[in-house]
């Protein structure tokens, strides 16, 4: 008689697939290498807030303006209201927004800091995020800190939102030439994706940009440019390595060394 052991059920998430290899990844390997994959190096996307704990020091992140919301002006609705479209974004990431901003410390450096996530309706800038990231430079201006913005934005401005959304662009624009102006360090982080209306705006504007490695970096989507203007895109068109090499980005960081690159260029500029 031949017994057969019962396969035991895989707990979920216990796996994860790469989206640079294909692979199979153990995820609390990915975890302890900063959700990079340990085979080629691929950066996962990750929350705002565990981008907040691997670059700021432990217990040191003060929130700011966490009870922001947004409204609904246009009464807008497509498969469901916005209000529950909110609602549902808020259950899923456990945020109130798609920014998390407030004050901060790397390697004993106080900072004013803000992240956009990607999960919040793909980091998409309406009123709030314009609101926070406002609120962030006069802070910061105001406290004479440093500025430090992650950008992880895949939807650009919000449409939910329409006009409102789009003034947002102006608006944090004209916050950071305020700051800037004033003699503030303006230090911008963008990671996989940072698109749309957040690259046409705030995320393109500091002292020094660094991007996370290969991360898609632009205004539209590679596919919307390429039916578009109907031509092929050059190889690794809007990737971090590309705009490097044309010169729109200074530094390429790796994820496990992103914190000490931030407090390098703290320590030397401001």
């Amino acid at each position: 008689m031949v017994f057969f052991r019962k396969k035991k059920d895989m707990p979920d998430g216990l796996w994860t697939r790469c989206d640079g290899c294909k692979g199979m990844v153990y995820r609390k390997t990915a975890e302890e290498k900063m959700f990079v994959c340990p085979e080629c190096n691929y950066h996962f996307r990750i929350s705002g807030k565990d981008r907040l704990r691997l670059l700021l020091d432990e217990n040191s992140f003060e929130e700011m303006w966490g009870n922001m919301l947004p409204c609904d002006p246009l009464n807008f609705q497509d498969r469901i209201t916005y209000p529950e479209r909110i609602t549902s974004e808020q259950k899923k990431t456990g945020l109130k927004e798609a920014i998390i901003a407030g004050k901060g410390q790397i390697h004993g450096k106080e900072v004013m800091i803000g992240v956009t996530d990607h999960g919040f309706i793909m980091g998409s800038m309406g009123s709030v995020v314009g609101e926070k990231i406002s609120r962030l430079a006069e802070k910061a201006m105001e406290l004479k800190l440093p500025l430090v913005i992650i950008s992880g934005s895949g939807g650009g401005a919000r449409m939910q939102e329409g006009v409102f959304s789009l003034m947002q662009m102006a608006k944090t624009s004209a916050a950071i030439a305020r700051f800037k102006e004033a003699g503030g360090l303006y230090i911008s982080v963008l990671t996989d994706p940072s698109l749309g209306g957040v690259m046409a705006s705030f995320a393109s504007l500091a002292d020094i940009t660094i991007s996370e490695p290969k991360a898609l970096i632009g205004f539209a989507g590679p596919r919307v440019i390429k039916e578009t203007i109907k031509r092929s895109l050059p190889k690794g068109f809007q990737t971090a390595e590309f705009l490097l090499e044309h010169g729109f980005l200074d530094l390429i960081t790796h994820r496990q060394n992103m914190k000490k690159e931030l407090s390098r260029l703290i320590g030397y500029l401001q």
